[in-house]
């Protein structure tokens, strides 16, 4: 199963399965869940009765759980990906984005772990919110 901290391999991973990323774009319209995840999108190819829902509803019906454990810092910051998550999708998540939302968020990688800590444990935080947010749904 592909991990959902590891968007880029899901859009790979169909590509040599069956359909490209394209197709899957294209049905999440077809379906009427364009803010929705490709993760529900295919979910739903291969089951008929499950219903996508919106990264929106996602994050309102796991948030609760994420922010369970963390400080008021690293729920600032988790909220501002969670956002950046509604507004543009699972792409947000891409390790590589990472140092980008760090800096959008802090401006540079000092104040940011001023704030939050080593950066070592805010790659762990963004991993481990992630694994949160999809369990939830499968609860």
């Amino acid at each position: 199963m592909v991990k959902p901290h590891d968007p880029k391999k899901l859009a790979r991973k169909p590509r040599r399965r069956w359909i490209g990323k394209g197709d899957l774009v294209t049905l999440q319209k077809l379906i009427n869940a364009e803010k929705s995840d490709l993760f529900d999108v295919l979910e739903y190819v291969f089951n008929s009765d499950f219903k996508p829902i919106t990264r929106e509803a996602r994050v309102a019906a796991a948030q609760a759980t994420i922010f369970a454990l963390l400080n008021e810092k690293q729920k600032e910051f988790i909220d501002f990906v969670l956002t950046k998550y509604i507004e543009s999708g699972v792409e947000e998540f891409n390790q590589e984005k990472l140092p980008t939302l760090i800096t959008n968020k802090y401006q540079s990688f000092e104040d940011a772990s001023a704030v939050l800590g080593e950066l070592s444990i805010v790659k762990d935080l963004f991993i481990q919110f992630q694994k949160r947010l999809y369990e939830e749904r499968a609860a």
